[in-house]
């Protein structure tokens, strides 16, 4: 895709409340403090990660909504965070008009990739975080695709297991039909309660199902993640001795530990 290995990770999950933004802007804001050039590409109409990562809405002249649609290139569309190493594509309400305009086009499932695939695209960034809708709709789609892996995050409650079973047979769905190449780069387990016994149980019962799928690093319910994105910051710049924060900078490096040596580089 690029000379540089440029890795690219959706964040998915069809369930909306499982930490799968607040994911994506500590994890990518994580990998930027190890020295890593990220690019997080806010896929959510809600643009809940614009947000968090402070971009205001009058700053969002071109959106994921246009580079979707081939109105723009991604390069265009790339805004500066206040974070060294962490750029960001950001999302617009726009962006839920997609789904319909995708469904017009007989490519409808490879618009991201082929916005992806300009050669140089990505020259400058080690890793491409994708921030997924809470559906599995076409931009979900569009989002496995593009990527090279998925991580999902996965609330540790009742009907995780559940959810997580439809979320894997579309990914079994992706890789049979448009994209061979696609792994899931693991599991994490989110608003995890020690304390509940059902947060253990369900942790317990993930990691039989999956093995060593699941991320050792689990991310505990912390009431200052919580207060982050009102403050349009990353838990790490909010407060980073928390143990939200504590537990994405370990979830980082376990991550990056996985990863092949060519695109486990250090940033250019």
């Amino acid at each position: 895709m690029t000379s540089k290995n440029t890795k690219i990770i959706s964040v998915a999950n069809q369930k909306g409340g499982v930490g799968k933004t607040t994911t994506s802007i500590n994890l990518a804001t994580a990998m930027a403090a190890v020295k890593k050039t990220v690019l997080l590409l806010d896929l959510d109409p809600q643009g809940n990660a614009s947000t968090g990562l402070g971009i205001d809405r009058d700053q969002r002249d071109l959106t994921s909504y246009e580079v979707v649609l081939g109105d723009c290139g991604v390069a265009e569309a790339i805004l500066s965070t206040e974070i060294p190493g962490l750029d960001i594509v950001p999302s617009t309400v726009d962006l839920s008009a997609a789904e319909l305009d995708l469904m017009q086009m007989d490519d409808r499932n490879y618009q991201l990739k082929n916005a992806f695939d300009v050669e140089g695209v990505f020259d400058a960034y080690d890793y491409v975080i994708i921030d997924c809708p809470p559906s599995l709709s076409l931009l979900t789609i569009n989002a496995l695709v593009a990527s090279h892996s998925v991580l999902v995050p996965l609330q540790t409650e009742f009907f995780a297991l559940e959810g997580l079973s439809q979320l894997l047979k579309t990914i079994e769905l992706v890789q049979a039909n448009f994209n061979k190449g696609l792994d899931i780069q693991g599991i994490v387990l989110t608003m995890y309660d020690k304390r509940n016994k059902l947060s253990l149980q369900v942790a317990e019962d993930v990691r039989d199902y999956l093995g060593d799928k699941v991320f050792k690093t689990v991310i505990p319910r912390n009431v200052r993640m919580s207060e982050a994105p009102s403050h349009g910051k990353p838990a790490l710049l909010y407060d980073h001795t928390c143990a939200g924060s504590q537990a994405y900078i370990a979830l980082a490096r376990e991550l990056l530990k996985k990863m092949p040596d060519d695109s486990n580089s250090a940033a250019a």
